[in-house]
């Protein structure tokens, strides 16, 4: 081996995945590592340039990766990996990899990547454990990385989805009848109306059953009359976890890929949600078209019981946390729907007013991803005097038969009775605006705990503009009455750091959890209270869930960028740290015994516990809170 292989070869056996590789094969990657040499402030590669078949290590130096506008994304020193996402990713770069001092770069390509790396077991989970956890490559210990990936096919579940390269299509002056003759053809179930190779529209099986055979339109009528439009077009590049959050998301099972990734550009290919299905066996696409199909609380039960095992998998496979979230909670939400509409076929009669039906608190952060106790309300449309108490005992009954159900799913009822039957959380639009009003006027403490968990709520079904109405409602009160944050903040300071004097962790005193250590009120709950209070003093509307907050605060407080995005890591960091403990011991996750922990799990939490005193410092001098406490 030469002399420069050698030293290369010295250099990365001191840092994973390298360290994981045996010593043949780190042998071999050495000898065929380039070295690159780059004086300060010169480009590496930058946005827009082709995505190069190497990925990086910074050997001497520090390389910045910033975005257009200059912005320091990350900085990545000696021993850090970079360029692996985009390598995977393929297509172009998103960021500018720029020295930011005079700087060494080993390139190791992509060959070397598939043929030593990802074909080395404990190699291949660490670098699935740094991508998708959005790190450069630290030690696994150090940052909890899951070290078990069962199925190596899930290194795939983050790259570019395998599509259909080649779409059927047809022109907008096409007969019904002529298209559904080229599906029958081309053995699909979708075909897409173009015009000058972009597309403007696409029709389905489901078009054809519900449109032609129930009469509704003729099979002479041209295709354009039925299409749906405008069609949701990703790039070539959309990994198939971007595919399935926009099929959840827009309620589709087609996506369309184009050249850049908008309908302006020529149609490419065809993503639907059957090529999803076929890559995941059981996954949420799945579970939600199950619930659809589903006749009664007991068939959703399985569901929402298979749902665990499809979070537990997720979490073996170090899917990120805010995803797996996302997922979950739509399994949540669609399951709830679905609840819905039974209990409304149970009724007499329809509703006989507009309604909607809320989630609170976590499931209202999209954050509920184990089965604990419901929280929800529910809201109507304000009725003349005489019919009032006539409706509310409807949409009473109407909530009684939900929370039932959704009781014999596997969400427990609110031992609080924070729920949609109970007559003070059942109420009209105007009655809800009244009922915020007087929390924010008159802040006490009970009123303060009862903002904390109705102002995290999400529309889940019926009228989403009473919903709005509701949140311009909650905004002007909050605008009139300013020093309401400042007794919101007060309220956010009252779960410190749970660490004693002698930095050790506080635990319940006494009752059934003595000596336990509650995660939920003495570690999430103060990032949760700070994300709300702050994103509510910039006037945010519409973001509820914790993770997306503290991302949004990063971007309107630059100077405080730091801290936001420390809190998000640390939240993610607890989120995933609560479920694991919940799926362990088939429980809420929320009380832990801390003789289980190892020094890892403790120095994890208790780095956590900085974010809170960060953001709570934070807080306190933003409202000037330190001469009330």
């Amino acid at each position: 081996m030469n002399t420069i292989a050698e030293r290369i070869y010295d250099y990365l056996k001191g840092f994973p995945p390298f360290n994981l590789l045996d010593k043949e094969q780190l042998l071999s990657v050495s000898k065929s590592v380039d070295v690159i040499y780059l004086e300060n402030n010169q480009l590496l590669f930058e946005i827009g340039q082709p995505v190069a078949n190497h990925f990086y290590v910074v050997r001497d130096g520090a390389i910045g990766l910033f975005r257009a506008n200059n912005n320091l994304v990350d900085k990545c020193d000696e021993g850090d990996i970079f360029g692996l996402r985009a390598l995977l990713r393929k297509g172009k770069y998103k960021l500018n990899a720029k020295a930011i001092e005079e700087t060494i770069v080993y390139s190791i390509s992509l060959k070397n990547l598939e043929t030593y790396i990802t074909a080395n077991v404990d190699a291949s989970q660490f670098l699935m454990a740094s991508f998708v956890s959005n790190t450069r490559g630290r030690n696994p210990n150090d940052d909890d990385f899951v070290k078990t990936l069962q199925n190596s096919s899930e290194y795939t579940y983050l790259q570019t989805a395998d599509y259909s390269k080649n779409p059927v299509t047809c022109a907008a002056n096409t007969s019904i009848k002529d298209a559904a003759c080229i599906m029958t053809e081309k053995h699909v179930g979708s075909i897409v109306i173009v015009d000058n190779h972009k597309p403007i529209g696409i029709i389905t099986d489901k078009d054809l059953r519900t449109k032609i055979a129930t009469g509704q339109y003729k099979i002479s009528d041209k295709v354009s009359s039925i299409m749906s439009s405008p069609v949701i077009s990703y790039p070539e590049t959309i990994t198939v976890a971007e595919a399935q959050i926009a099929m959840l998301k827009n309620k589709i099972t087609h996506l369309c890929i184009t050249k850049d990734g908008t309908n302006n550009s020529s149609l490419t290919g065809i993503l639907s949600e059957h090529d999803i299905i076929v890559l995941r066996e059981n996954n949420a696409s799945a579970l939600i078209k199950e619930i659809k199909r589903s006749h009664s609380a007991e068939q959703l039960k399985n569901i929402r019981q298979r749902t665990e095992k499809l979070l537990a998998r997720y979490l073996e496979q170090s899917i990120p946390i805010d995803f797996i979230s996302r997922l979950v909670s739509a399994i949540n939400d669609t399951i709830t729907q679905k609840i819905i509409e039974f209990s409304i076929d149970k009724m007499s009669k329809k509703p006989p007013v507009e309604f909607a039906w809320l989630a609170i608190g976590s499931q209202g952060r999209q954050e509920q991803l184990l089965m604990t106790d419901q929280d929800n309300a529910l809201v109507f449309e304000d009725v003349e005097d005489e019919n009032y108490d006539n409706i509310k005992s409807y949409f009473l009954t109407l909530s009684d038969y939900i929370n039932k159900d959704l009781e014999t799913v596997g969400f427990k009822l609110c031992p609080a009775n924070m729920m949609a039957n109970n007559p003070k959380w059942c109420q009209s639009a105007s009655e809800w605006s009244q009922q915020f009003n007087n929390w924010i006027t008159t802040p006490d403490q009970n009123n303060l705990m009862l903002c904390t968990i109705f102002f995290d709520y999400e529309h889940v079904y019926g009228n989403k503009e009473l919903v709005s109405q509701l949140s311009e409602s909650i905004f002007e009160s909050i605008d009139s009455r300013t020093i309401f944050l400042t007794y919101l903040g007060r309220n956010a300071l009252l779960n410190p750091p749970p660490l004693s004097f002698f930095r050790q962790f506080l635990v319940e005193d006494n009752g059934e959890h003595k000596d336990q250590f509650d995660i939920k009120a003495r570690a999430m709950m103060p990032l949760v209270d700070a994300a709300r209070l702050l994103v509510l003093s910039h006037n945010i509307k519409g973001i509820n869930n914790t993770l997306e907050r503290f991302e949004k605060l990063a971007e309107l407080e630059p100077q405080n960028k730091d801290t936001f995005l420390f809190c998000l890591e640390s939240y993610k960091n607890l989120l995933t740290f609560r479920t694991k403990q919940g799926l362990r011991h088939h429980d809420s996750g929320r009380f832990i015994d801390l003789e289980t922990l190892d020094k890892g799990n403790r120095l994890q939490l208790k780095r956590s516990f900085k974010a809170v005193k960060e953001v709570q410092e934070l807080i306190k001098m933003r409202f000037k809170l330190s001469q009330l406490l």
